[in-house]
Order: C-alpha cells, then structure tokens, then sequence
C-alpha cells in the first residue's frame, strides 16, 4: 500500500499533502467502464456514479447521512446506468469518487468543480484549497476520466460513427424547500432534435411530468458532458435527469430502465 499524508485541521476536517499521492495502490482508479465492447450507437457516462472518497481524504469532515446524502452522489444513477448498458448494449463510462471531492460534469473555472458549499452543507475538506491540492485532485480524478471519454468518441468517429453521448443522473424531489413536480427531465444545448424525440417518447405516457430543460439547464460556464463531449463536436448529446426517489429500488430502477431504452431507441432515429 502506497502511504498517504493527511493533514488534520479542525476547522478545515481531512486535508492531504498533495507530494504524497491521492490514492493508494490498492484504491479503485479514478474511472471504470462497464460493457467496453457494447455496440449500441449511445455512449453512455455517469459523471456522479459513487459517493466514495479517497483513503487520504478521510470523511472529508462530514458525517455519515451527508456523505449519503444526494449531495455527495446522484442516487440510483449508477443501478440505472447500468441497466440501460445492458438493455442497450452500450459503453458505460462511470466515475468512482464523489462529486464532492471533484465533480466531472464541471468545467475547471467552474467553482463549483470542487464545492466548498453544497446546497446549505459546508465541505470543511475543500476550503481554502492550495493550488497544488486542486491540481492534484484534476490530475488524479477528473483528467483520466475526462481523457478516456475523449479517446472512445475520438476512435468511434474515427471509424465513421456518429455517436449520441448520454449522461444519467438523478436530482432530488425537493431542493431549498420546494417541490419538484417533474419525474424525469432531458437536459440539452444544441441536440434540439434528439433531446425533442426524447421528451416526446417520455411525455407520451401521461402519467409523467418531464421537463424540458428542467430541472436545470446546460451552461458551458457549468456543465462539461454535453458543451464539451457532444456539442463541440457536433454530436447529440443530452443529460437525463431521474427523480432518485424514484431509482433508489431495484423495481424502481427496472421500470425506469426499460422506459428509458424504449424511448432511447425510439429517439436515435430522429437525433441523426
């Protein structure tokens, strides 16, 4: 095992000597990928699949019910994931750690990259950052998943492909006190065309409510899946959004499943 330097300040909860590595030998590596030979045209990303941690970072000077909270990881996104991957037959690039400790789905300007706040839950752990432990943390953790992605689209084009890029995720049914009233929501920017079939295929069952670019939006200040891996290369590419309590069961996350891959396939037609 690989020794880590942790530096203790109670103000601050676990900090790490950026001259010893962030993760130890026998920690997962920053990214995986399930089904890697899968044929479907979809390459599919789950940017906030785990709330795990780095050894180093200790519990990042939270308590157990934040680090499982919604604010440490997107709930069932993973399950679901996963599921579509399989149902689908398609590539699935996840990461291993916690948006806490660097979020994926965030440009490197973006603050909120590495939050000091999240939500109303202050992260002792990211305070006052040096620029060495923020470098670190892009090199360890966002950097490999971010390049391998990069690599997959690359050959896949090579080969005359024209993938649409996916992102699962999951949001919460209340935020700051208020209601959410969506099941589910397609994020886009440029893929008008594929993001509509989509919202039209969900929307068709009348018992939901999907949102249109809700309950957030893509903004190249802060979001990177879709600006960077889809629309600058001028490829569909959304974000699905699931409301978690509804994924956060195997029958919940099996339902939405197979919901998802009729309507994903339903979809890629109209998104070419």
């Amino acid at each position: 095992m690989t020794s880590t330097k942790a530096i203790k300040n109670p103000e601050q909860g676990a900090r790490h000597d950026p001259s010893a590595p962030l993760l130890s030998i026998d920690e997962l590596p920053p990214y995986a990928v399930f089904n890697p030979d899968g044929t479907s045209p979809i390459l599919l990303l789950c940017e906030h699949a785990s709330n795990r941690m780095p050894r180093a970072l200790g519990d990042m000077g939270l308590p157990l019910y934040e680090r499982q909270r919604h604010i440490a990881w997107d709930i069932g996104a993973m399950a679901l994931a996963q599921h579509l991957s399989l149902s689908l037959d398609a590539p699935l690039f996840f990461t291993n750690y916690s948006r806490l400790v660097i979020d994926c789905n965030r440009p490197l300007s973006a603050p909120s990259m590495i939050p000091e706040v999240s939500e109303t839950t202050e992260i002792l752990a990211n305070r006052s950052l040096s620029d060495e432990e923020r470098q670190q943390r892009i090199d360890t953790l966002f950097t490999p998943f971010a390049n391998a992605v990069s690599r997959r689209l690359d050959r896949l084009e090579g080969e005359g492909k024209r993938p649409f890029v996916v992102g699962i995720h999951s949001f919460t049914p209340v935020y700051f006190g208020k209601p959410r009233p969506w099941q589910a929501g397609i994020l886009y920017r440029d893929a008008v065309d594929f993001a509509g079939a989509l919202i039209r295929e969900l929307a068709s069952e009348r018992e939901l409510t999907i949102g249109d670019n809700e309950p957030y939006n893509i903004h190249p200040d802060e979001d990177y899946t879709v600006p960077v891996h889809a629309d600058a290369r001028g490829l569909p590419g959304v974000l699905v959004e699931v409301r978690h309590d509804l994924i956060d069961t195997h029958a919940g996350v099996a339902a939405w499943g197979e919901r998802l891959t009729r309507c994903l396939k339903a979809s890629i037609g109209e998104g070419r």
